[in-house]
């Protein structure tokens, strides 16, 4: 194989890092040009005040099958969320969950009034006809929304308000359920599978290990790239560099100027310190009143002054459009807080405005074909972008691409 070739790689998020683990495997010695100052992507940490932030409220599902191959979680100290949900509505909190792996759990979601007896028999239909299906045959299988699925599977208009919306509408970022159902199948399997975890160090765990991975790879950061043309990357500050093979691991609208520019999902996440942790347990809590803009909320104890002190910081997700502005969306995910789930705030600590937060994709792939990464001769595409929203599909893009440039090689 010729691995003498210079491989250049935009952007070192997830699929950019794996890209490079693999061509490193291969005895290729690519570059990686980022455009800020560290890895991850859209996955990351910052420390604000002595607190770890995630950008976003991001949890790694560990059934991931290319988590489980790329990542070490041991070393990771991976918290582990309880597999249900605290349900907030009409001032009451409902606890629910999966009781097959956590036995407490069990009484709480048979007397939950959250659905009828009919939805929790479809429950356990869904359950067990997934847990035989997979992960090839879920893409495969017809895609309609995912609204369209769960009444198709007799679920209720009441379970579908009261849970699938609020708890799928934080993952898929919008609040229609107008996602593929095979992103349903796949998400709810993953959850079936194993548990939501996030690294103790922070989502940003995640691409610091892989990072930790490389040894041949040069990083570029804070460089951002104008354009890409075959066989040159034209850089913002007019500055160009060749390259036999470029493999764009970012979105590449505006950097190859594609007809149809990707669309992108948004959230607001916002961080509050908070009195004290009313939930007392790693678990997602979901707001379910229709007029209410805070979608989830998720306790975490964070680093404070270098390990001295503990403070504990409550994530809020919103989902909803909105036009408020900061001060107006402070006040009233605050008042929502205190009417809808009995919390109450010590003071706002930081907002992320997540313009492009998951790729809205009309269809999914699991696997993907060589068209969906190969641009042109010397152009390839990698991430979520090119497969599903997901981290797995990330990983899965970046060793696709990989292979077809061994491939090209030999």
């Amino acid at each position: 194989m010729n691995t003498n070739k210079k491989i250049t790689i935009i952007g070192a998020g997830i699929s950019g890092l794996i890209t490079a683990i693999e061509l490193e495997k291969l005895g290729f010695n690519p570059t990686i040009i980022e455009a800020s100052d560290r890895v991850g992507g859209r996955v990351k940490t910052d420390i604000v005040d002595g607190l770890q932030l995630d950008h976003g409220f991001q949890v790694l599902l560990e059934a991931y099958p290319q988590a489980k191959k790329y990542l070490n979680y041991k070393t990771l100290e991976l918290q582990k969320l309880i597999p249900g949900a605290v349900i907030y509505k009409n001032g009451k909190t409902t606890l629910i969950g999966d009781p097959l792996r956590d036995f407490s759990l069990l009484l709480p979601t048979l007397v939950a009034d959250v659905g009828s007896i009919k939805d929790k028999l479809a429950i356990f239909k869904l359950n067990l006809s997934l847990k035989n299906k997979s992960l090839e045959a879920i893409f495969d299988s017809e895609q309609v929304s995912t609204l369209q699925y769960l009444k198709a599977k007799g679920f209720s208009d009441r379970i579908i308000q009261n849970f699938f919306k609020p708890f799928f509408s934080g993952i898929f970022l919008e609040t229609d359920l107008r996602t593929s159902s095979a992103m349903f199948e796949f998400t709810y399997k993953m959850f079936g599978e194993g548990l939501a975890v996030i690294p103790k160090e922070g989502i940003q765990a995640i691409p610091n290990q892989l990072k930790s991975q490389l040894t041949k790879t040069v990083f570029r950061f804070n460089t951002k790239v104008k354009t890409v043309e075959e066989g040159r990357i034209v850089l913002e500050d007019g500055s160009i560099t060749t390259s036999d093979i470029i493999i764009i691991a970012t979105d590449p609208s505006k950097l190859i100027g594609l007809e149809k520019p990707i669309s992108w999902k948004a959230c607001d996440n916002l961080y509050f310190e908070i009195e004290q942790d009313s939930l007392k347990k790693p678990i997602i809590g979901l707001v379910a009143d229709n007029d209410a803009l805070i979608n989830n909320i998720f306790f975490t104890t964070s680093i404070a002054n270098n390990n001295t002190s503990k403070a504990h910081v409550l994530s809020v997700t919103i989902v909803k459009h909105h036009d408020l502005e900061e001060t107006d969306l402070i006040n009233k995910v605050e008042t929502e807080l205190k009417n809808n789930c009995g919390i109450i705030t010590k003071r706002f600590i930081k907002r992320y405005i997540i313009k492009k937060a998951l790729p809205d994709l009309e269809h999914v792939e699991y696997n993907g074909s060589e068209a969906e990464f190969k641009f042109s001769e010397s152009i390839y595409l990698a991430g979520d972008t090119q497969l599903n929203g997901s981290l797995n599909a990330a990983m899965t893009s970046g060793e696709s691409v990989a292979k077809l440039i061994a491939e090209r090689f030999k």
